[in-house]
């Protein structure tokens, strides 16, 4: 350990901050040999790399123990997560054993240090969830709720202390795992006051200017907003309490992420978004009265002002999957503004803060647990499909919180992801259901099974014994569950032809007596172009390859393997060339993910990188890979909106490659300017000169080179040169 890893004494006056604070928070619920116990260990292996700094600098112990506060605090989690916590680096360093945790500490906390341990080896080198480790991170998730809401924690600790750090792309680079994976998790578990602070850091490290812009005129605006805000309590507190109601009030500003995502929407600027707050009304009701009293402050206030009757949401009477409870309207207050109202008692007002950690502490309440059950056996479901780039895209949409509610003819309440389709309501059903399922009636009238629910409809399945699923039926349905069942069945059944097509194939080999080399079979199945033995089973069970076809080539490789030399005939009509399916073109070595070398990759159009350029990968929905300049102009997009399918790649050896690019060259229209700039180009034998396109006007002229080069040097010296030509102004890549 290098002194950079040792505690300062900053950091060792915060720990016992912490300590003491967690020891308040906890009082007796830790047992007395826990803090003892935990220090011992801990201080054995203070000097060790268990407890090395991360890429930004930060001290595993700090977020550690910032991590504990922030869920005994704002998660409302109890001994065993704190303890998973404080203890999980130790069992992934080996200090200590999993067994020793359990007997010492109990197995609730073996239990969630497992699920934690696993996913601090996906971030022990790189500080980001990588495309190939992202099953990994779902399955650790689906072990233990608990696991998550620490992930979770983790990731709000991280993002509060990256602000200084100088590794500019580490924290670009987990603001955007922020923004598309945890932020969106927060919401799906009822962690709004988490998931709004993700968005906003994400924001701040991503969109610099955009986030204290906002931020700016938050400020400038503050003193007239509390000012309305006071307008608009003030008379509805006197009619609420003569009413006899227990309540208190308080506004709350929007977030700056979600104000900035409402001026791209709106296209308009700050003064432009009118809903910039929010009015809460938090009443101190008993459960039996909840809704009663919701209910009538909502009487109220729409007596006092004139609601919108389209921006009016009601989760009292059907709560969010999260158990999210609340009651929003949106009423035009004084001056004609329009002021959101949100109307909900303190308990569903700890729930909307700390989520279902809070939910899960009201015994007796219905529906505390059940639905983010289902939500997570879904996942369960969806890790078997074997697709990870589907799944990942999946388990995004699975996120989003806009969900339809539907019913079954006998009354029973569905709740699906908006855009989900009468396929993915018949396998909501069951399996069984989902197969066989040719469409749906609503309303007396039939739609297919690609018909978009909408909220309210009662849908009856309609199913066909002989239906079966088809691949097509993965662009209709929209939630994992239906997909991986898909794919599930799908497979099956393509490992029943195949086995059929097997069997046929040893029936025919049978009857002209030839007993099968199973060495000879698989050169005879490369020699028809089929690497992988199911493939070859399912082409011969479609009819893209007929049975005889195989006989005579298995045949031929007998022949040839026995060394016997046969003269092969084919009719000129038929004969084509085969593209040798071993050679790529590529001489020159790409590593991707940091060790792999030799996998198939694409270049992008879009940027057109070249030898030494500096690069990444991007993981397409396909599966295959596309290589991106990091300087594309399509780059802080991908990162941003699919950050969890870039991948690192750099050159690590050169051949004979070359590669076209395209040049921009602006100069004034002298006379033989042009026959200057080919000069240039046919004077250097590594250059080719593809293509030239030139347009003058007024005086000047501008004009596009596709040429082909092996490297970046190459090209800086090019470009150096025609920049030297008298005339020319500019010369740049596209």
């Amino acid at each position: 350990m290098t002194d950079k890893n040792h505690l300062t004494d900053a950091e060792i006056q915060r720990l016992e901050e912490l300590r003491v604070e967690l020891q308040q928070l906890l009082g007796t619920e830790f047992l007395e040999t826990d803090y003892r116990r935990v220090s011992e260990l801990l201080t054995a292996v203070l000097d060790t790399p268990a407890m090395a700094r991360d890429v930004f600098g930060l001290h595993p112990m700090v977020t550690d123990a910032l991590t504990a506060q922030i869920i005994a605090t704002e998660i409302s989690l109890s001994r065993a997560a704190i303890l998973g916590v404080m203890l999980n680096r130790l069992v992934a360093s080996g200090q200590i054993t999993l067994e020793a945790i359990d007997e010492e500490f109990g197995h609730d906390v073996a239990t969630i240090i497992h699920g934690l341990a696993r996913i601090n080896e996906l971030y022990e080198k790189n500080p980001i969830i990588e495309s190939e480790n992202f099953r990994q991170l779902l399955i650790s998730f689906a072990e233990d709720m608990r696991v998550i809401l620490i992930v979770i924690a983790s990731r709000v600790c991280v993002m509060r202390n990256i602000k200084d750090a100088e590794d500019d792309d580490a924290r670009r680079r987990v603001a955007s795992e922020a923004a598309y994976l945890y932020a969106p998790l927060a919401h799906k578990l009822g962690l709004y006051k988490l998931k709004s602070e993700l968005e906003d850091l994400s924001l701040k490290y991503l969109e610099h200017d955009a986030y204290y812009h906002i931020k700016e005129k938050l400020n400038a605006t503050k003193k007239s907003r509390d000012a309305y805000i006071k307008r608009f309590i003030g008379p509805v507190e006197e009619r609420l309490t003569a009413a006899g109601l227990k309540f208190h009030m308080k506004g709350r500003t929007k977030s700056i992420h979600s104000i900035w995502q409402k001026m791209k929407r709106q296209k308009c600027p700050f003064e432009g978004v009118y809903d910039l707050f929010a009015i809460r009304v938090i009443l101190d009701s008993p459960l039996e009265r909840e809704k009663q009293d919701c209910w009538q402050v909502f009487s109220i206030i729409t007596d006092m002002y004139q609601p919108n009757p389209k921006r009016m949401r009601d989760w009292l009477s059907i709560p969010k999957s999260n158990g999210y409870e609340s009651l929003h309207i949106t009423v035009l207050g004084p001056e004609q503004k329009w002021v959101e109202v949100q109307i909900r008692t303190e308990r569903m007002d700890e729930i909307a803060e700390k989520g279902l950690a809070a939910h899960w502490r009201y015994k007796g309440v219905k529906g505390s647990k059940g639905a983010i059950e289902d939500w997570l056996q879904n996942i369960r479901g969806a890790l078997e499909a074997g697709d990870d780039m589907m799944l990942m895209d999946q388990f995004k949409m699975d996120l989003k919180d806009e969900e339809v509610f539907v019913f079954t003819p006998k009354g029973d309440l569905f709740k699906l992801p908006q855009g989900a389709t009468v396929l993915d309501f018949a396998y909501a059903i069951h399996t069984k259901v989902g197969n066989k399922c040719t469409g749906g009636r609503i309303g007396g009238k039939m739609v297919t099974l690609r018909h978009v629910l909408q909220s309210g409809e009662q849908v009856e399945i309609m199913t066909h014994a002989n239906q079966v699923p088809k691949q097509d039926w993965l662009k209709v349905a929209k939630t994992s569950r239906a997909r991986s069942k898909i794919r599930q069945a799908l497979k099956e059944m393509a490992a029943t032809q195949a086995a059929y097509a097997k069997e046929e194939l040893e029936r025919k080999f049978k009857n002209r007596k030839i007993d099968i080399d199973e060495p000879a079979l698989m050169h005879t199945m490369t020699r028809l172009g089929y690497r992988v033995v199911t493939e070859f089973y399912k082409a011969l069970s479609e009819g893209a390859l007929d049975l005889n076809q195989v006989m005579e080539a298995y045949l031929s490789q007998q022949r040839h393997d026995r060394g016997e030399v046969t003269v092969q005939q084919t009719s000129a009509e038929a004969y084509t060339i085969r593209e040798d399916l071993t050679a790529t073109g590529k001489t020159d070595v790409l590593v991707i993910d940091n060790n792999m070398k030799g996998i198939d990759y694409t270049l992008a159009r879009c940027c057109h990188p070249v030898y030494g350029d500096e690069v990444f990968g991007f993981l397409t929905a396909g599966g295959g890979i596309k290589v991106h300049r990091r300087d594309c102009p399509n780059a802080p997009a991908l990162r941003q909106r699919y950050g969890y399918r870039i991948i690192d790649a750099r050159w690590a050896g050169k051949g004979n490659s070359q590669y076209g690019i395209t040049l921009r060259i602006v100069g004034n229209d002298d006379l033989g300017i042009v026959n200057n700039i080919t000069s240039i180009i046919s004077k250097d034998e590594k250059i080719l000169l593809r293509s030239i396109s030139i347009d003058s006007h007024d005086g000047l002229f501008s004009g596009t080179l596709t040429i082909m080069l092996d490297d970046t040097t190459r090209l800086k010296q090019l470009i150096q040169k025609l920049t030297n030509v008298k005339g020319v102004k500019n010369v740049e890549r596209l």
